[in-house]
C-alpha cells in the first residue's frame, strides 16, 4: 500500500506562486510515476502533470509555462510548483500514483483570487 498526503495549498491573489508537495509512505518503491489532478467543484477531474522516474515531467498545455513539476526521489515527495496563478486554476489539486494501485491523496485546495 502507498499512501499519498498533499500540502501547501492556500489562498493566493492572482499573479501569486505556491508549491505543492505530494508525500508518500509506505510501498513507495512501487511508485515508478506520479500525476497532479484538479478538480474544481462542480467539473469534472482534470489532469495537469505527471512524471514517470526522473525524467521530465509532461504539463498540461494550458498551465505549461507557469506549472513545473518536480520530486525529490530521497525525500520521497513530489512537487508541483505552480506561479503567476489565475482564478481558473483555483481547485482541489491531489497527487495520485500511475500504477501502484493508483493510490491518491485527500487533496489541497487552492484558491486563487482576482
Amino acid at each position: 500500500q502507498v499512501q499519498l498526503v498533499e500540502s501547501g495549498g492556500g489562498s493566493v491573489q492572482a499573479g501569486g506562486s505556491l508549491r505543492l508537495s505530494c508525500q508518500a509512505s509506505g510501498r513507495t518503491d512501487r511508485i515508478h510515476a506520479m500525476a497532479w489532478y484538479r478538480q474544481a467543484p462542480g467539473q469534472e477531474r482534470e489532469w495537469v502533470a505527471h512524471q514517470t522516474g526522473g525524467g521530465s515531467p509532461a504539463i498540461k498545455d494550458s498551465v505549461q509555462g507557469r506549472f513545473t513539476m518536480s520530486r525529490i526521489s530521497a525525500r520521497k515527495t513530489w512537487y508541483l510548483q505552480m506561479n503567476n496563478l489565475k482564478p481558473e486554476d483555483t481547485a482541489l489539486y491531489y497527487c495520485q500514483t500511475i500504477g501502484a494501485g493508483g493510490s491518491r491523496g485527500p487533496g489541497t485546495q487552492v484558491t486563487v483570487t482576482s
